[in-house]
């Protein structure tokens, strides 16, 4: 991951992506257009939901100069190698032999569109079920990507720091103490992936209820393009709700799931407050790299706010004590 300042000058990365564009990749990927798209939700990359004459697809535009074509290849193979072994997940329709396929400038893919609700996984049957799937993902997981990151301090951490710290909004006064505070959460999240040394695995790596589709009956795992190496509980921690007794129990849930197909250690709990952290300056750094574009001032105005800083401030405090505190309990699940 580069260093990224974001007062550089930039072109958008995405003005050349036009309607005739989008539908010109759909047919040259032998879709049959009718001419209705629509955006969906989806900031890093451009997805559309193209209408054709049978069925709906998605086409997902990867950002340029994010991810190498090797990186990307990687994230189609991975979806192959699940769906391949019966895990619900939505691999990349291959086009006489290829999944990434080219546009002018820009790099895309074409996946089967799922219908579904996102972010409804909240019964113990559901939490069970879906526990079920990531212990199998993970089996599937076992061995290291390539071409694509490792979830640690000098990949994420650093690189955060180092594009917050050059960030023009961060206010001059509070600078100092966030940069300190910022580095001795360093210390303490590279301290504890050390002690608890988890295998690294092939993750989803961006596994919360809004990337699980529910239509009733099936769940279905979605957008895998942050896919990385990295410890197991990383695709468990955010599925967990706000309050501790209920974590535990959604905790719990999942697990009993899990261990159906692969054994959970405990000591992965001690790294949820330091993944956390991790997670909450690596998301305002990717904010403050992608200001340029124009989606992003317009869907996070707050971040060039003052308030938002001290505000992040509070919030890395009360990490620093969270870090320090017990992990939450692996207690025995409620049968229903």
């Amino acid at each position: 991951m580069s260093h990224d300042p974001i007062h550089a000058a930039k072109t958008p990365p995405y003005a050349d992506l036009t309607p005739e564009l989008i539908l010109s990749a759909a047919e040259t990927a032998g879709l049959t257009p009718t001419g209705a798209f629509q955006a969906l939700n989806s900031y890093e990359n451009r997805v559309y939901k193209i209408e054709t004459e049978t069925v709906p697809w998605a086409v997902k535009f990867y950002r340029p100069d994010r991810w190498s074509d090797e990186a990307i290849l990687e994230e189609h193979n991975f979806l192959q190698e699940l769906v391949a072994a019966e895990i619900p997940a939505v691999p990349a329709l291959a086009h006489d032999g290829q999944t990434l396929l080219h546009a002018g400038s820009f790099r895309f893919a074409i996946f089967p569109w799922r219908p579904g609700r996102a972010g409804c996984v909240e019964t113990p049957p559901e939490r069970r079920a879906l526990g079920r799937h990531l212990g199998r993902l993970h089996l599937t997981g076992t061995g290291r990507f390539a071409a694509r990151p490792t979830l640690d301090a000098s990949s994420f951490v650093d690189p955060a720091i180092a594009d917050l710290a050059d960030c023009p909004f961060l206010p001059r006064e509070i600078r100092p103490a966030f940069l300190a505070l910022s580095a001795r959460l360093r210390d303490r999240i590279a301290e504890a992936f050390g002690v608890v040394d988890a295998p690294i695995l092939r993750l989803h790596g961006d596994c919360h209820a809004g990337n699980v589709l529910t239509n009733g009956e099936t769940l279905t795992i979605v957008d895998f393009d942050d896919c990385l190496n990295g410890p197991a509980i990383q695709d468990l921690w955010m599925l967990l709700p706000g309050a501790p007794d209920e974590q535990e129990e959604a905790l719990a849930a999942l697990v009993q799931g899990y261990e159906m197909f692969r054994e959970f250690d405990p000591a992965e709990l001690r790294l949820i407050e330091p993944l956390r952290t991790l997670r909450l300056l690596h998301y305002n750094a990717w904010i403050a790299r992608r200001w340029h574009d124009p989606a992003f001032p317009r869907a996070f105005p707050w971040f060039s706010e003052d308030r938002h800083f001290h505000e992040l401030m509070g919030l890395l405090t009360a990490q620093e004590l969270r870090i320090a505190s017990p992990p939450i309990r692996l207690r025995a699940p409620v049968m229903d």
